[in-house]
């Protein structure tokens, strides 16, 4: 079969299309045909090397986190699913292999697409839509009338973002570039910065919590937004010690070069009164149906920015890493 294979770190020209062998499901895991895979910037951050500290990978081995397809055998002791249901998955970060045209992948980590999706809608959700939805209701514990700031709403997991907080009953501020606001204004957004003109911080009133997606000064700022007592939850800027026990579940040698790495951070959320986290989300089948549960309930759409066929992944790559985006990228496999 062919698979996108990582054979060391570093640039665009370290992963490939390649001939592998088929691989064949363990216990309690499920061997899925691919029919769509989808592009997030762990992707090509894994490529570079950037989270080798967090998951170091036997190379070579297959890219890609999230996909839709078909069941084609079960493993021992698997049995939610039948041979022929459509499933999809963000797989296990200790394996990846999405970008493959088969991929093993434990059964707790799948849920069944439902009818309202096609393989390219479903293979855009899981990882950015659960990411959204642990920040959102697990870490900021957004409830109706929750005021919150959604920076660069415009982007995969904003796109996600935005129309779980207002299914959450939020009221969402999100920043955008004038190229992108009526894309955010069309999935719920009750305002919207336009970041090229202003800075947020100066047109919006105080906010609950912010989720933060761009990092660097926009992380900064986004601390003395939020009312006292409030927390910041980002994805794009450094990781902290909790980050390292709660989402890794690693010790203190990690916690500690996160305690170092997230320092400034830290102090600046300490000096505005309010609490910083860093979230790696983790797969989950269970959550994954709640949010198929409301794509097919009208309350979430994903949003596509472009398809690529599998063969031109190289491409799609390219185009993730620019930075201009609008919604998901996704990859097409033979047959989708």
């Amino acid at each position: 079969m062919k698979a996108y294979l990582l054979s060391s770190y570093g640039g665009p020209a370290k992963a490939s299309l390649a001939e592998v062998a088929h691989p064949e499901p363990g216990p309690g895991e499920l061997l899925v045909r691919v029919r769509a895979a989808g592009l997030n910037p762990v992707d090509f951050k894994t490529r570079e090397g950037m989270l080798k500290v967090v998951q170091r990978y036997p190379l070579p081995i297959f890219m890609g986190n999230e996909l839709a397809g078909v069941v084609e055998a079960c493993g021992m002791g698997a049995g939610r699913f039948a041979p022929g249901d459509r499933v999809f998955a963000r797989v296990g970060k200790e394996r990846m292999g999405a970008f493959a045209e088969y991929a093993v992948v434990a059964e707790d980590h799948l849920a069944a697409i439902p009818d309202e999706l096609d393989y390219v809608q479903a293979a855009a959700i899981p990882l950015a839509g659960l990411t959204a939805l642990q920040a959102l209701r697990d870490e900021l514990g957004v409830k109706p009338g929750f005021r919150v700031l959604i920076t660069g709403g415009a982007g995969g997991v904003g796109t996600f973002a935005i129309q779980i907080a207002k299914a959450l009953g939020a009221h969402v501020i999100t920043t955008a570039s004038p190229r992108g606001r009526e894309l955010v204004e069309s999935l719920g957004a009750d305002e919207v910065v336009d970041y090229t003109r202003d800075k947020f911080e100066d047109v919006i009133q105080p906010v609950d919590g912010a989720f933060d997606l761009i990092g660097g000064d926009t992380l900064s700022r986004a601390f003395g937004i939020v009312e006292k007592g409030g927390r910041v939850v980002s994805v794009a800027g450094m990781p902290e010690p909790r980050t390292a026990r709660q989402d890794l579940g690693r010790g203190w040698f990690l916690a500690t070069l996160f305690w170092a790495a997230s320092f400034k951070f830290r102090m600046q959320a300490r000096k505005a009164g309010v609490d910083y986290r860093y979230l790696f989300m983790h797969p989950s089948g269970v959550e994954l149906a709640a949010l198929g549960a409301m794509a097919s309930e009208g309350k979430l759409e994903p949003v596509i920015d472009s398809t690529y066929a599998f063969e031109k992944i190289g491409n799609a790559m390219a185009a993730l890493e620019a930075g201009h985006a609008k919604g998901k990228i996704v990859v097409t496999m033979e047959a989708a």
